[in-house]
């Protein structure tokens, strides 16, 4: 509790989020939520996956030094040493956007062989939170199984879904949408999510 009179002390662990971006399709998704988190003050300790810097040049104009200058700290995905791989590195969790299916299976067999995998360990051991947002489709019995793996563990999958209510006109209109929503689930709110209020919105 804060002293009468003097704002409250936020701990660092309440301004601190770990990113994980994979080279699933989508790394726009994680770009924008790293825009999304330096706007809103909050520390982003980001992993990249070697994948996500051949796609992040595939899909996108930004290059791997551009990416990394949105994060607050970078970390190499070789480094298992990182600050990340401890759970005595407080954070408010961990969120990889987007989430491949390699990762989401080392995430729910526990066999973990890159930082990437090892802080998404770290956070659910730590009984964190862990959001994992796959962009894969269609999807066979084993992408579900380790869904549901990872859901029994405690993180929550969230699939880039869009919402039509919010009646979006661009496609950074459908990004922002599940960025904030993915904010949602950390108690962030980012202004980017047009809320459904129990009428079409104008």
């Amino acid at each position: 509790m804060g002293v009468a009179g003097k704002s409250a002390i936020v701990p660092p662990s309440q301004r601190r989020l770990v990113v994980g971006i994979t080279g699933a399709s989508g790394v726009i998704y994680g770009i924008r939520l790293l825009e999304a988190l330096q706007q809103s003050g909050i520390e982003s300790h980001l992993v990249l996956s070697r994948a996500a810097e051949m796609t992040i040049a595939y899909e996108t104009q930004r290059s791997i030094k551009d990416v990394k200058a949105l994060a607050h700290t970078v970390y190499p995905v070789a480094d298992i040493g990182a600050a990340i791989s401890s759970g005595s590195f407080q954070t408010l969790g961990m969120a990889i956007v987007p989430c491949s299916m390699k990762t989401l299976a080392e995430i729910a067999t526990g066999v973990t062989t890159t930082l990437l995998s090892r802080a998404a360990d770290v956070t659910l051991k730590e009984r964190r939170r862990l959001v994992l947002v796959p962009r894969e489709t269609p999807l066979h019995l084993g992408h579900l199984r380790n869904m549901t793996a990872v859901t029994e563990m405690g993180a929550i999958v969230a699939p880039p879904m869009p919402g039509f209510y919010a009646m979006p006109q661009t496609l950074d209109d459908l990004i922002d949408h599940t960025v904030g929503r993915v904010l949602d689930l950390f108690g962030l709110d980012s202004g980017l999510v047009k809320r459904w209020g129990g009428k079409p919105l104008k």
